[in-house]
């Protein structure tokens, strides 16, 4: 399986997507600069965190017009999978690929500490080797991940199962309905705020991000028709 890890000028998580993808699944993994508009050769693409072009205009909002977004976008209509992790998902927003927006946190302070999470839907290609329900322990450091939507995307957000990820308890920035991660309503593309890549190793604190790695490569081998992880 081939694991492609966009970088923008002001990407800072790059390098924890890469190494996670090398210590959890070690798969081949590569950079993949803001300039590329062939994705072709990777099966799964990740939007790592950080500040893309200094979130000067807006979070994501000039990463989305960057040449490899156009080619991103074609990737995921292919089914391919596509992880949008904090700046990351902020630019899956922006670009359509999810729906809503992600806002100022409502205390308008940066957040940055463990955080739990409520696995909502264990049936993407993300979450099969989590249980539904589970509550697991994933880092935030945000500003913005305050998630938005009007109450009609919100609904359909419910009603198609998209919600991936719920805040467990305290809700560290006004997301609405708690919400930390959706997927696209095919399910191939995920974008959350909490940081898997940065739990992938108890010396970390929590290797509860460990199994989100796992899980891409378990769908991935199941649609080839390798074995599954067990």
């Amino acid at each position: 399986m081939n694991f492609g890890v966009l970088v923008f000028p002001g990407s800072n998580c790059d390098i924890d997507c890469y190494k996670a993808v090398e210590e959890t699944v070690g798969q081949k993994v590569e950079y993949v600069w803001h300039t590329e508009t062939d994705l072709s050769r990777f099966d799964c693409i990740l939007v790592p965190g950080g500040f893309s072009y200094g979130d000067y205009l807006r979070c994501g909002a000039i990463a989305r017009f960057a040449p490899v977004m156009g080619a991103l976008v074609k990737f995921a209509e292919q089914g391919k999978f596509v992880l949008g992790i904090c700046n990351g998902f902020q630019i899956l927003t922006e670009s359509g690929l999810l729906p809503g927006a992600l806002l100022r946190n409502r205390t308008l302070k940066f957040r940055c500490h463990s955080a739990m999470l409520r696995v909502e839907n264990a049936g993407t290609p993300f979450t099969n080797q989590y249980r539904e329900g589970e509550e697991i322990d994933i880092p935030i450091a945000h500003g913005e991940g305050n998630y938005y939507c009007d109450a009609e995307t919100l609904e359909k957000l419910k009603a198609n199962n998209q919600i991936v990820f719920r805040y467990a308890g305290s809700n560290p920035n006004g997301s609405v309905d708690d919400i930390a991660g959706i997927c696209n309503e095919r399910g191939n593309v995920l974008g959350m705020m909490p940081h898997p890549e940065r739990a992938v190793n108890q010396l970390l604190g929590s290797e509860d991000g460990k199994r989100m790695f796992t899980s891409i490569l378990n769908k991935w081998r199941e649609q080839h028709g390798a074995a599954a992880i067990r």
